[in-house]
């Protein structure tokens, strides 16, 4: 099988044929163990395996030279769609580093067999390069993960406590007024017993985690609560979430503490910065736009978030790839004004985000897609398969407390942790 890197440099037009299919069982349990890439929430959505084409990218224009490079290998496919769903047809997968400055830089990956399920119906895709459609490939549920082992988590760039004086270094900027918000990150390192499969950690997350988008796209899995944008036949949604607060473990206590949260001014006005970000990028691209008057508490099992769904009617053919791109980085993960938190996270973070807080998701070949942000999440090491890196961030603003950051960012940390141990 051929495989593209870089710019589409194909020789031979992608083919791809997709077909209607009965239901072969849960979507992850089909992943092999190599090349699993995977975007499901509550038992939908897509997985594939296999590689027909990849593209690397890098800097500043990674996201355009992604799309560059997708628009010209679809320009000359040769397609056979039984089905005319989002997701059918050809996929491309991807994801996308943080910051333009990152040696991660990002990629989209063509699968050479995708399975999809949306709404009862369920197809396979079956992607190649040449002048022959390929053959349907039946997927077939494969021998389950093994676990893990033992796994041992150790301090990432900074400790607890200096993070705490980062936050604290942070919110004395925001009161001498060079941000109003600034988004701070911090990771883990863990080291298991055996190779981490990550189909273990795929598993684990969506059993535990269903609402959330659980993914994986060249070593980087995780479960996210936030929709970046999803485009779908002229359609535009955002999922924001900005405002967290850690559940007790006790129903009648977590009602409180919800309720807690959506009054709480510091949060508030956390989420009204990132609220106002995505309204204000989708903007130029929409005819109209909504935007609640007041979100609302999204639940989840280790922590509550303040969420708006934000949506539009596109106005322009922007691919949902191009719409991700103006929305990056977002206030959630940012801070605002953009410029001056982005310059203070590279002073004050010392760490390299990698893909973490990039945008992550798919596209199909009429640019409909789902793009979130990658938070609550691992980087699988290359190198030593043993080793993953995790992540989580706060947001920042003049009424944090560099204590509750931290506790905050524990919790965060819990789904990754929870997926990894046995």
């Amino acid at each position: 099988m051929s495989t593209v890197v870089g710019e589409a440099k194909a020789v031979a037009p992608l083919v791809a044929r997709t077909v209607p299919l009965t239901d072969p069982g849960p979507l992850l349990a089909l992943l092999p163990k190599a090349g699993a890439l995977a975007w499901v929430r509550r038992g939908e959505g897509l997985v594939g395996w296999g590689s027909v084409a990849t593209f690397p990218t890098s800097g500043a224009d990674r996201f355009g030279a992604a799309e560059r490079a997708w628009a010209e290998l679809i320009r000359h496919a040769v397609v056979r769609d039984e089905v005319g769903l989002p997701g059918t047809g050809p996929v491309a997968f991807g994801s996308f580093a943080f910051s333009p400055g990152s040696p991660a830089g990002g990629a989209l990956v063509v699968p050479e067999v995708v399975v999809g399920h949306r709404g009862g119906r369920w197809w396979v895709t079956t992607l190649g390069v040449g002048a022959v459609l390929p053959r349907t490939r039946r997927p077939r549920p494969q021998a389950p993960p093994s676990t893990p082992g033992e796994v041992a988590f150790a301090d990432g760039a900074r400790s607890g406590p200096e993070w705490e004086r980062v936050v604290a270094a942070a919110i004395a900027r925001i009161d001498q007024g060079e941000v109003e918000k600034v988004v701070l990150a911090r990771d883990l390192e863990a080291i298991a017993e055996e190779p981490v499969d990550p189909r273990w950690l795929l598993g684990r997350l969506a059993e535990r985690y269903p609402g959330c988008w659980t993914f994986s796209v060249e070593g980087l899995v995780g479960a996210t609560p936030e929709m970046l944008v999803r485009r779908e036949k002229g359609l535009v949604t955002s999922r924001v979430l900005a405002g967290t607060i850690r559940r007790s473990g006790d129903d009648s206590r977590d009602l409180a503490l919800a309720a807690r949260l959506a009054r709480s001014s510091k949060d508030l006005e956390e989420h009204e910065y990132a609220v106002r970000s995505v309204a204000q990028a989708l903007a130029p691209h929409c005819s109209s736009t909504n935007v609640p008057d007041s979100p609302f508490v999204l639940h989840l099992a280790n922590v509550m978030h303040l969420a708006t769904d934000v949506t539009g009617v596109l106005a322009d053919d922007s691919s949902s790839l191009q719409l991700a791109a103006a929305l990056h980085p977002s206030a959630a993960v940012c801070g605002t004004p953009t410029a001056s938190a982005a310059a203070l996270i590279d002073e004050l973070e010392g760490m390299d985000r990698d893909r973490y807080a990039g945008p992550v998701g798919w596209m199909d070949a009429e640019g409909d897609g789902e793009w979130a942000i990658a938070l609550r999440c691992a980087r699988l090491d290359t190198a030593d398969p043993r080793r993953a890196r995790l992540f989580a961030g706060c947001g920042i603003v003049a009424g944090s407390d560099p204590e509750a950051e931290l506790s905050e960012s524990d919790a965060k940390l819990v789904p990754m942790r929870d997926a990894l141990t046995s």
